[in-house]
């Protein structure tokens, strides 16, 4: 279990010179209030970006340095996994990141990513999108689990039930089968050749009870014919390296295409992120005639040209998406082809290297006809030395074929096992083991809230649900209150998942301005009711800006403000 004790930070946003430090394990419960602007989820972003190199807003690096001091900006967070005490420290300007175990820094010979993903994989066990999901859940950049697509909710369960290593060993057995059907076709190969030096050894005994002179003619027949057969092959070579070529040439862009693919795949991420952002203030003017934080009335001529602005943003952007995705399907086109080619020329490359070893046996066959040649010339030849010589071959036929049958028997395993490390095996097994209590411990949460529906989620993580009447909905179906508490209810039941894998466990779990969107009343008593009772030790960060109304509900209050520009905490 990961317990968080602190998060220490300076120069970092709006915070000054002065270390700002907030005990994470300090309260059960802690409200955070401030005004506006104050810097409440400034604490969100340290954290994460401390651990992460990220914050939790969607800001960036070189504006996460507080824009006044412009330097030694530092975030440290202390965490304790079993028996060792962590410190992660992280800085810019200057740059630098360390991390501390039991007073001693880790070796920082690898790369700064190896070192990252070494803190994540080694020591955390959780990534950016699973510590986001069980740890926090907020209104900024956070995306709720019912809101990801269904390969990273897939991702996150496996995150938490801690079996992505399946996903890793996969990609292990894919590489072992590549280099197995490499050995498997060699071994086939050194069982024809050899095979057929049987075949040629037998003839040769049988013509050595023939008359010397004609078995001379007959191999230096041989001998022309296997020229002739060298001379072919080495024309087959010249004419599969043109090919290969040729093939070569077609693949020049392959860089640029998978630099493109990614890019593309990258600007249709930040579209539908904003485009969510202009539909979510669309939503807002086209509801709301008063502001509800401050309970003002919103001009009209405002909230129309605001409505026609947003509109024309959101036509604008779901365009450019429409046209963005064709750019898409035209680079995976392009992709498959080149994919297509690669697997060509490398059928090209086996097909010269088996005419290459076809020449050498054949020179090696010239060299040995030759020199029985000389031997029949010599009338000192004997029989003997050839049927030894084809006893030999037998022998090596044999353990030919054991090899041969050995490789296809180990090929045979590898192809199972890479089934059961495949999304079909092994993993969707366990998935189907957790999924009832999962459900379970989701519906038990949403009848918690009030919220009375059957709540299912299948093996590929999607919805269904249904109300009293069984009714069937989807979670787009349900108001944003409602969709709140499923969301809320997930949220806990990842928690609970995660203790019983005893993964992704942690003390910590932030909110951020939950009950400042689309909890009513009711929904926060309930909610409230919840932290109670099932959340008491655990140590729980409430952002909220109505302070005046929740204040008396939390045992710890910690309050950010303004002084002098910069943001200071007051308890």
């Amino acid at each position: 279990m990961i317990i968080f004790k602190t998060v220490r930070y300076k120069n970092f946003l709006s915070t000054g010179q002065q270390f700002i430090e907030i005990q994470l394990d300090r309260a059960p419960a802690t409200l955070v209030v401030g005004e506006n602007g104050a810097g409440k989820s400034t604490m969100l972003d340290a954290l994460c970006f401390g651990l992460f190199q990220r914050p939790f807003r969607n800001i960036k690096k070189d504006q996460l340095i507080n824009s006044i001091n412009e330097k030694e900006c530092v975030v440290e967070v202390e965490f304790t996994v079993g028996k060792k005490d962590y410190k992660i420290i992280r800085c810019i300007k200057p740059n630098k990141f360390e991390i501390w175990c039991n007073g001693d820094m880790l070796n920082q010979d690898a790369a700064v990513r190896d070192y990252q993903k070494h803190l994540e994989q080694q020591i955390l066990k959780l990534n950016f999108r699973s510590f986001t999901q069980v740890v926090i859940l907020g209104n900024a950049s956070f995306v709720p689990f019912m809101q990801l697509k269904a390969r990273y909710r897939r991702q996150v369960v496996e995150d938490i039930l801690d079996i992505e290593i399946f996903s890793k060993m996969n990609l292990m057995f894919r590489e072992k089968q590549k280099s197995q059907d490499e050995v498997i076709k060699q071994a086939d190969f050194d069982y024809q050749m050899l095979d057929s030096k049987i075949d040629t050894q037998k003839k040769h005994i049988e013509e050595i009870s023939q008359n010397n002179l004609e078995s001379i003619d007959t191999k230096k027949l041989d001998i022309k014919k296997s020229e002739t057969d060298i001379k072919n092959y080495q024309k087959d070579i010249d004419d599969t390296m043109i090919e290969k070529a040729k093939l070569q040439k077609q693949i020049l862009d392959e860089v640029a295409v998978n630099t493109r693919y990614k890019k593309l795949h990258t600007m249709e991420a930040k579209l539908e992120n904003t485009c969510s952002k202009h539909k979510k203030d669309l939503k807002f003017f086209e509801t709301y005639d008063d502001c509800p934080t401050c309970q003002q009335a919103i001009d009209s001529a405002f909230k129309s040209q605001m409505i026609d602005k947003k509109k024309s943003k959101v036509d604008e952007i779901e365009s450019g998406m429409q046209q963005l995705e064709k750019e898409i399907t035209t680079t995976e086109t392009r992709l498959k082809k080149i994919n297509d080619t690669m697997v060509l020329i490398r059928e090209q490359e086996l097909l010269i290297n088996r005419f290459q070893t076809s020449i050498n046996e054949i020179q090696k066959y010239i060299a040995k006809i030759n020199s029985e040649i000389e031997e029949l010339s010599d009338e000192k030849f004997s029989s003997g030395v050839a049927t030894g010589e084809l006893s030999q071959l037998q022998e090596n036929l044999t353990q030919a074929d054991l090899d041969k049958k050995k490789y296809k028997e180990e090929k045979l395993y590898i192809d199972t096992a890479r089934v059961l490390m495949q999304d079909t095996g092994i993993k969707t097994k366990i998935i189907k083991q957790y999924l009832p209590i999962m459900n379970q411990y989701i519906n038990k949460n949403l009848a918690d809230m009030d919220f009375f529906v059957n709540f299912t989620l299948d093996e590929e993580f999607n919805e269904t649900i249904k109300s009293r009447h069984r009714d069937v909905f989807n979670y787009h179906s349900f108001s944003e209150g409602e969709k709140l508490r499923i969301d809320l209810a997930i949220l806990f039941t990842w928690r609970e998942i995660a203790k019983l894998k005893n993964s992704t466990n942690t003390n910590l779990l932030i909110l951020d301005e939950i009950f400042d969107s689309s909890l009513d009343s009711s929904g926060t008593d309930e909610f409230m009711r919840i932290l109670n009772s099932t959340m008491e030790k655990e140590n729980v960060f409430v952002i909220s800006h109505k302070g005046d109304t929740l204040i008396d509900k939390f045992p710890r209050v910690m309050k950010f403000e303004k002084y002098k520009n910069f943001t200071r905490m007051a308890e």
